[in-house]
């Protein structure tokens, strides 16, 4: 949390999240477009925040681009704002909305990026995302599929099984990579998950979405598991549903691996 506070504590950093914050994902070179700096300088301040993990990168062929990351200005939140008076939340105002704008307007839309590190090895997160044993534990769901790229995938959840042609594995790279379309919202599924009608309607109009996991080998027992959700439209019910998914469902997976045990299903 010190170099948390540290990386923010310099004003062209901020400026830097600040930009990331309007538009997500971009590369170095768009970065320095928008600042009055010199590219070196730029490269200096974005891995400060890298290493504060207030940014994160996803290669993109062959460029990197930088990402506002949620993690950890939710420890903050977490930890600083809710211990304080209403004055003291509005003086960390901007923090604040860091917290709820987090990430995610990017150039596919409206991105959702999140990154965990955990105590465990390439294959063993691997079979965390794909082994049913596994995704029954601290997702609750399973996935029939071969998980080879092209592949159709169905999803198993809470007596309701979703099935559709355009649920497909994207990529898959074993213990590296690993991208898939998300699912089609059913009227079944909607029913299993407590979904009221009207909710269902607008998630039905909206379009298909997908979910990439990158993952990197850290050595020493120690991975960085990337979850980037796109392909979503400006003020979409889904986007805002998985934003406050996927922080939970990460958290309950790094538990899993590392410990054995999982968190408490949250409401």
């Amino acid at each position: 949390m010190d170099e948390v506070f540290k990386a923010l504590a310099d004003g062209s950093r901020r400026r830097l999240l600040d930009s990331l914050n309007a538009r997500n994902g971009q590369s170095l070179r768009e970065l320095c477009a928008g600042l009055d700096m010199a590219r070196q300088s730029v490269s200096k301040h974005l891995a400060l925040l890298e290493a504060a993990h207030l940014v994160t990168t996803v290669r993109r062929g062959r460029e990197k681009l930088h990402y506002l990351d949620a993690g950890p200005i939710n420890a903050i939140a977490e930890r600083w704002i809710s211990r304080y008076d209403r004055e003291r939340v509005r003086a960390l105002a901007d923090l604040k909305q860091a917290l709820e704008d987090t990430a995610m307007d990017s150039t596919d839309s409206n991105a959702f990026v999140y990154t965990t590190y955990i105590r465990t090895t390439p294959e063993k997160l691997w079979q965390g995302l794909t082994d049913p044993a596994f995704t029954r534990r601290y997702w609750g769901l399973e996935f029939a599929t071969d998980w080879a790229a092209g592949s159709p995938m169905v999803w198993r959840e809470r007596a309701a099984e979703t099935a559709d042609p355009e649920q497909v594995v994207l990529e898959s790279d074993p213990c590296r990579r690993l991208s898939y379309t998300w699912h089609t919202f059913t009227p079944e599924w909607a029913k299993a998950n407590g979904i009221d009608e009207e909710t269902l309607a607008k998630l039905s109009a909206e379009p298909r979405s997908k979910v990439t996991f990158e993952i990197e080998d850290l050595g020493g027992g120690s991975v960085k598991l990337t979850v980037v959700h796109d392909g979503f439209d400006p003020g979409s019910t889904a986007r805002e549903m998985i934003q406050h998914g996927w922080p939970a469902l990460l958290s309950s997976l790094k538990t899993l691996l590392e410990t054995g045990e999982t968190l408490p299903e949250p409401r």
